[in-house]
């Protein structure tokens, strides 16, 4: 698949989402591992993973009429610790479906954060 540059987010838009995301998401440093290689380790995020950056950045975005509304997901995890923890920063209502088996340690975090 080729992507041209229309399709790209622009480096304003990137800008914009990390000043919006900034105090909030932790800025993780790249680390030397091998010949060339560099490690980023967003297990340093909050929620343990870079699902907080999206998932923040998108709820704040979110309309006034839209927060009010509150938002729901599904997630087995990272993705819903993300939007808990999101959603408890900024004062909406977060309804999270899981699975059965989704990992407890994961589920007691979601409501520790309210949803």
């Amino acid at each position: 698949m080729t992507v041209t540059h229309s399709e790209l987010v622009s480096l304003d838009r990137i800008r914009y989402a990390a000043e919006r995301i900034r105090g909030v998401a932790v800025r993780t440093p790249l680390l030397p591992w091998d010949d060339g290689v560099w490690l980023k380790p967003e297990s340093l995020q909050p929620v343990g993973a870079f699902k907080m950056r999206g998932a923040y950045f998108r709820l704040s975005t979110l309309t006034d009429a839209e927060r009010a509304a509150g938002v729901i997901t599904y997630s087995s995890g990272n993705h819903a610790q993300a939007v808990a923890r999101a959603a408890r920063l900024l004062g909406i209502h977060a309804v999270i479906i899981m699975p059965e088996d989704a990992p407890a340690l994961k589920v007691d975090r979601v409501r520790a954060d309210g949803a």
